[in-house]
């Protein structure tokens, strides 16, 4: 079986950062798939499930409610690996493209103060796995060591 595109990156050279995953064209349209890139894999202890899925809660709640992006968001949602998330959307983009949004999402998550959405028995299939002081933290963590010094290194894949 050919491998998928992820599994080719070098986890051992993968620095934290936004990086372009890959690019699918759907009839006439492109989707750019990012890796959202919030733990060095292999390097530091991958991030808590309840801490995760409340940020995939406040994640996707904030980009489908921005004014510039909600049209344009399909997906954001856990690694497996839980060492990050990825984010598809509409349209033919790079790294640098989603930087603000990226930075927005997570002063959203790293600020929030109100009751996590979606965590109710009708909402959601595990509601009572969550953990917003976690999450706040992780996000906190990301937006101040990686967003907040972005690099070339932290935008492109390593060869």
């Amino acid at each position: 079986m050919e491998k998928i595109a992820s599994f080719t990156v070098d986890h051992n050279k993968l620095k934290r950062g936004i990086y372009v995953s890959r690019k699918d064209k759907v009839g006439a349209e492109t989707l750019t798939s990012f890796d959202i890139r919030t733990k060095l894999p292999n390097m530091e202890p991958a991030m808590d499930i309840p801490a995760m899925h409340t940020m995939e809660h406040l994640g996707a709640t904030f980009l489908r409610n921005h004014k510039k992006w909600a049209d344009r968001t399909i997906y954001f949602g856990p690694m497996g690996c839980r060492t990050g998330f990825y984010l598809i959307f509409q349209g033919d983009l790079n790294s640098k493209d989603i930087v603000d949004v990226t930075r927005e999402m997570f002063d959203f998550m790293s600020d929030f103060e109100d009751e996590i959405p979606g965590t109710n028995k009708i909402e959601c299939g595990n509601y009572m796995s969550h953990d917003l002081p976690m999450a706040k933290w992780e996000a906190k963590k990301y937006k101040e060591e990686v967003l907040a010094h972005l690099t070339e290194e932290n935008l492109n894949y390593p060869e």
